[in-house]
């Protein structure tokens, strides 16, 4: 399918010089939608996942139909005093600020096999501090998969050791 046509791109938002690939008019298609959450749990079956972890708030709209049809849980990643109980956190940079991510200390139990999916790779910088917070906890990162990736920003590049898969690249 190509997904290319499904994506509008925004100039100089949410600053000045940034390209932004709108997701909504994927997602406003009922066919495209599924169709991407579907190349994308079929990543999650070859990876052997045992539980997909989904950063805010992206993240959850690929990530929870894709746990939701394999029978497996879905973790959120948020931001800060987001979650009710104790969490694990981390700060990292963004392709345009900073950021800091969290997740319930107990979320993740020790060698659970864990793919993490998001809607954009961009620097890497998310789905990085993603990794940090599973592996912290003692999971084990099967691989990363994205609806869109931004090879011109090299994010790819801080993630050599994982499995991507990625529908969309720009």
């Amino acid at each position: 399918m190509d997904y290319k046509k499904y994506i509008a791109t925004i100039k100089d938002f949410p600053t000045e010089g940034i390209l932004f690939r709108d997701i909504t008019p994927l997602m406003a298609d009922g066919a495209a939608f599924s169709h991407a959450v579907n190349e994308l749990k079929n990543f999650a079956i070859e990876q052997k996942a045992e539980v997909i972890v989904g950063p805010e708030s992206r993240g959850f709209i690929f990530g929870c139909p894709i746990a939701y049809e394999l029978g497996i849980g879905f973790i959120p990643i948020r931001k800060p005093n987001k979650l009710p109980r104790e969490t694990v956190s981390i700060s990292y940079q963004l392709e345009y600020g900073h950021n800091t991510l969290c997740m319930h200390k107990d979320a993740i139990t020790p060698n659970k096999r864990v793919l993490i999916i998001d809607d954009l790779l961009a620097t890497g910088g998310t789905v990085k501090a993603t990794i940090e917070l599973v592996e912290q906890l003692g999971g084990i990162v099967v691989g990363c998969g994205f609806l869109i990736e931004l090879e011109y920003l090299k994010g790819r590049d801080l993630l050599k050791k994982y499995d991507l898969k990625t529908l969309i690249k720009y």
